[in-house]
């Protein structure tokens, strides 16, 4: 019996249960408010069929911009919080001093409160697209969080091998680049994942300065077709896949670099 438990077919099972009975409580509770389902509307808000071929449709056109906000925000994620990281580690005071602001003011701080002061009040001052400034909040929100990231993955490096670097001549940038930062990522891409299906779920926040990213986009469709489960749970399924796809990735990833 115990090593039936511990079976895939054990799991597989279970979770198609567990995702049966999901599945029936939504219709069940969707019954009970007289709510009429129409899932044959929905294909028409991910894509048309045209003389000239496919077109997509607001939906996917609302995910093509989720997606290109994510993956800039992560990029500009990754480098502040790894910058912030080496100053946190530095011997500067001030650069020390600097980065415990930067971080403190992120974290404490929520991040639609972080989007709206960039768009309305530095915006106009620095002439800020609001594209830019969904990108810059993202960027710093996230980033502060990578950093914590970042530091427990250098400060897992043995320090003897820091110190050794340096007896050899190599300086501080060298020395990063070539011993701590190689080691530093297998031990900091796991919690790398988490934080960037994070921000990509975060990214829904920029629909409030009028970006029509997935959640907009979702948000114009319901107060037009009145479709208020389909289309959203339409928009979770999308957000969902994206962020399984990315933990698959990184889990292949993993394997080829002989992660512990």
């Amino acid at each position: 019996m115990r090593t039936f438990c511990r079976s895939p077919l054990f799991d597989t099972l279970l979770f198609l249960l567990l995702l049966a009975g999901l599945g029936w409580l939504i219709l069940h509770s969707a019954e009970n408010v007289g709510y009429s389902w129409q899932w044959y509307r929905i294909p028409r808000y991910l894509f048309t069929l045209t003389e000239e071929g496919v077109r997509a449709g607001p939906l996917l056109q609302g995910l093509k911009l989720t997606l290109i906000i994510s993956l800039a925000s992560l990029v500009l994620a990754l480098l502040i919080g790894l910058f912030t990281a080496v100053l946190r580690l530095s011997d500067s005071f001030a650069g020390r001093g600097l980065a415990n602001v930067y971080l403190e003011t992120s974290r404490n701080t929520p991040l639609l409160i972080q989007i709206f002061f960039i768009y309305f009040v530095l915006g106009p001052v620095f002439d800020i697209d609001r594209m830019a400034a969904a990108i810059i909040a993202l960027s710093l929100f996230e980033g502060a969080y990578a950093s914590e990231i970042f530091r427990s993955g250098i400060e897992a490096v043995p320090r003897g091998q820091i110190e050794a670097a340096r007896s050899i001549g190599l300086t501080t940038m060298a020395t990063y680049r070539h011993i701590v930062i190689p080691q530093a990522v297998r031990t900091v891409l796991p919690p790398l994942t988490s934080q960037a299906i994070s921000l990509i779920k975060d990214s829904a926040l920029v629909s409030t300065i009028a970006i029509y990213d997935l959640t907009m986009q979702a948000q114009a469709l319901v107060a037009e077709s009145y479709l208020t489960f389909e289309i959203w749970f339409t928009v979770a399924a999308m957000y969902l896949t994206i962020t399984v796809l990315l933990s698959l990735f990184v889990g292949i990833l993993e394997k080829r670099l002989k992660l512990p």
